[in-house]
C-alpha cells in the first residue's frame, strides 16, 4: 500500500492505494466485461450543445452537456423554434455556452430555470 496526500477544492485527503498487478489479457477482459449504460447520457459536441435524444412522442429531449448553471432561459413551452436557434444559455467551468435546438418545432417542456444549477444529461427542453 502506498499513502498520498491529494488535494481537491482545496481541502486535503489521505488515501492509500494498492498496486494490483493483472497481466494484459484480463485487463482487456475486464474491460470488456464492464457494463453498459442502459440511458444514454449527453456528451455534447465540443461547442456546448447538448445532444437531442428523440422522445417516444416523437420529440426531441435537448439535455445538458455538462455539469453548470443555467444563466438565461430564451424560449418558453409553445414558442416556435428553428434548428441551430439558441435555447438557453448555460455556464459551465467559467464559460457561457449555448444550447441550441436540434430540429424546427414546437418547445413543448422547458426544465430549466435562470439560475439553478443543471446536471449531465439532466433533460432540459424537450422540441417535438
Amino acid at each position: 500500500m502506498k499513502k498520498y496526500l491529494i488535494t481537491v477544492n482545496e481541502k486535503q485527503y489521505e488515501v492509500e492505494v494498492e498496486e494490483v498487478r493483472a497481466t494484459t489479457a484480463r485487463a482487456v477482459q475486464t474491460l470488456k466485461s464492464a457494463p453498459k449504460l442502459k440511458t444514454p447520457v449527453s456528451a455534447g459536441n465540443g461547442n456546448g450543445n447538448g445532444k437531442a435524444v428523440t422522445a417516444a412522442s416523437g420529440g426531441h429531449k435537448v439535455s445538458a452537456p455538462m455539469p453548470g448553471n443555467v444563466f438565461k432561459v430564451l424560449v418558453a413551452p409553445g414558442d416556435e423554434v428553428k434548428k441551430g436557434q439558441v435555447l438557453l444559455v448555460f455556464e459551465a467551468m467559467k464559460m457561457e455556452n449555448d444550447l441550441t435546438s436540434p430540429a424546427d418545432g414546437v418547445v413543448r417542456e422547458m426544465n430549466a430555470v435562470e439560475g439553478n444549477a443543471i446536471a449531465v444529461g439532466e433533460v432540459l427542453v424537450v422540441v417535438e
